[in-house]
């Protein structure tokens, strides 16, 4: 087995997620609306530069910041890419979208645990659970697509409510985690789904017109701006390595 190829879950690891996943709802909408592109033609361009990407992140030997957050704020985008298409091209129920992409997150975790016999994510080393963890990840961003797009449209209750809303529900989870004693891979990836229909309020609300509930800075200014900051975060990380797994600093010691 290899070194870890993911990074230490931090505080740098969730900011840098919820931006990743606004970006992944702005920039789609960018793609789509200012581009000219249409879903379909946003669909495969951002699905080649995802497979790009990810072959780059399968080939190297342990995480790199650099290869690993464009992974991440790719594979947002063609998440939120596939429940929009399922919704707005093919004309699936959100509700069956979310109970689609639930139950494929769900084989995803069955699959991998009957594989490797767990779902840490501090030992992504092969082949297989990386494949895996890129799998569950990208089903994480579709099912938070089509659910938050789902509580937002059945509630209603605007776009900084919700996003209060989600922050709420991962707070909860961190607290049955460290209060409660819910399993840490579980509390994980539970809250790894929360945070894309939080990151989408967050993105919509400053994005949206102020007649529709946002503050008006629009998807260019907001996809910029965002971007801005994961670059300098991911810049730091790179250089101080402050997110690199124990496990990988052993494993460099020991090579």
């Amino acid at each position: 087995m290899g070194r870890n190829k993911v990074p230490e879950v931090t505080v740098y690891f969730w900011i840098i997620k919820v931006l990743c996943t606004t970006v992944g709802e702005t920039a789609a909408d960018l793609l789509n609306e200012k581009a000219g592109l249409g879903l379909s033609g946003v669909s495969a361009l951002m699905g080649a530069l995802l497979a790009v990407v990810l072959v780059v992140q399968f080939r190297t030997t342990a995480y790199r910041a650099g290869v690993y957050w464009p992974a991440v704020a790719l594979i947002s985008i063609v998440g939120t890419l596939i429940s929009d298409n399922l919704t707005d091209t093919m004309g699936v129920p959100l509700e069956t979208s979310t109970t689609v992409f639930a139950i494929a997150l769900a084989i995803v975790f069955m699959v991998w645990y009957r594989r490797e016999r767990t779902l840490s994510i501090h030992s992504i080393d092969t082949i297989g659970r990386e494949a895996c963890y890129w799998l569950a990840v990208l089903f994480t961003f579709a099912l938070g697509t089509a659910a938050g797009d789902l509580v937002s449209e059945r509630i209603d209750l605007g776009y900084w409510v919700s996003a209060v809303l989600f922050a709420l529900a991962i707070a909860a989870v961190g607290l049955a985690h460290f209060q409660l004693g819910l399993d840490a891979v579980w509390s994980f990836w539970i809250a790894y789904v929360l945070t894309r229909p939080l990151g989408a309020s967050v993105g919509d609300y400053l994005s949206q017109p102020t007649g529709h509930g946002g503050v008006g800075l629009g998807a260019v200014v907001t996809s910029a701006l965002f971007l801005t900051v994961i670059l300098g975060l991911v810049v730091y990380l790179a250089v101080t390595r402050r997110d690199v797994t124990e496990q990988a600093r052993s494993a460099r010691r020991a090579a």
